[in-house]
């Protein structure tokens, strides 16, 4: 599945949502942004993200969100349903920003050097 553009996929107030919409406003590359507070997450392209990046990648375990999280949650989280289901129902756990290329690729995390130009 392609992209005719690039899609931001994140929360406005993250650090790393702001570094990679900047970044791609300094190159002079247009993008639409994709708030996860305002229009939720996408069950389509949670699941494109996952099979493509991999679940381990796409859950954010280092943030916040995931150090609340209980332990039993948190041990229940073992494989790619189980953390497309926390996914879904906190979008915060999910790392970001997610960036969906026009090329079909999805990039997750702030990494310009390893972005397609």
């Amino acid at each position: 599945m392609k992209n005719k553009s690039i899609t931001v996929y994140g929360i406005p107030n993250c650090d790393s949502v702001k570094k990679a919409r900047t970044w791609l406003t300094d190159q002079g590359l247009a993008y639409e942004f994709h708030d996860f507070k305002k229009l939720g997450v996408p069950e389509a392209e949670l699941s494109r993200w996952v099979y493509s990046a991999g679940w381990e990648t796409v859950l954010n375990r280092k943030g916040t969100t995931w150090r609340k999280l209980d332990s039993a949650t948190q041990a229940a989280v073992v494989d790619s349903a189980s953390a497309q289901a926390l996914m879904r129902s906190q979008a915060s756990a999910i790392k970001r920003p997610v960036i969906a290329w026009p090329s079909g690729q999805i990039t997750v995390g702030f990494a310009p050097e390893h972005w397609p130009t």
